[in-house]
């Protein structure tokens, strides 16, 4: 089985509000857009990938990662995270109503395409799966196989909220990279700790990062 990866992206401006601290107004925009040209050039190099949809109206982020590979959709509901996600699915579904769709947060800096690749392939064994984020409280990646709805619901929380929509948790080690999304510098420290990609090692390298 190999997969489309839905991946929302809010304007740059407003992006990755919480990583202020670390790097002020002025950087805070690439260094979201970074973390999302690194994620999406990992995810085109895993080989459980067929390819990569954007869900986006930021037209900075949408040339930037148009020429990585990636399809760019408008996220024309305009109405959050998970409308986003849902639309990118439908207008996958649209063209190969048989694809397998896997949502996948825009923040994986560090991301490993085998590491994806060993997520996918067991989410593969279920109709919807999702794999918790580092702090076990949030979601990184919900898969859903042909023709199963997506059905994300992200937001606070969303580790007990896609269980409790029936989606099995994937419980797997050894996939640190996949589970490290970035929304705080303390979160930002533990993904360059854990390697990151070109991009976000280029902005990361200006940044002084503050202890929490």
């Amino acid at each position: 089985m190999r997969w489309t990866l839905v991946v929302p992206l809010k304007p740059l401006a407003l992006a990755k509000s919480r990583l202020s601290a670390a790097a002020g107004d002025g950087l805070r925009p690439g260094l979201a857009l970074a973390f999302a040209q690194d994620t999406v050039a990992a995810a085109l190099a895993c080989t459980a990938v067929r390819d990569v949809a954007v869900v986006t109206d930021d037209a900075l982020a949408g040339r930037e990662l148009s020429r990585l590979g990636a399809r760019i959709v408008a996220d024309s509901p305009r109405a959050g995270l998970n409308a986003a996600l849902a639309h990118g699915a439908s207008v996958v579904r649209a063209e190969r109503p048989a694809s397998a769709v896997a949502a996948l947060n825009a923040d994986l800096p560090a991301l490993r395409p085998r590491e994806l690749a060993r997520v996918l392939e067991r989410a593969a064994e279920f109709p919807r799966a999702f794999l918790p984020d580092a702090a076990a409280v949030g979601t990184t990646l919900l898969a859903s196989a042909g023709g199963v709805e997506l059905r994300p619901v992200f937001g606070t929380d969303s580790r007990t909220r896609h269980r409790d929509s029936g989606a099995v948790e994937l419980a797997l080690d050894a996939v640190d990279s996949v589970r490290r999304d970035v929304d705080t510098g303390e979160d930002l420290r533990a993904a360059l700790a854990l390697g990151v990609g070109p991009r976000t090692a280029a902005v990361a390298a200006r940044l002084l990062i503050p202890e929490q």
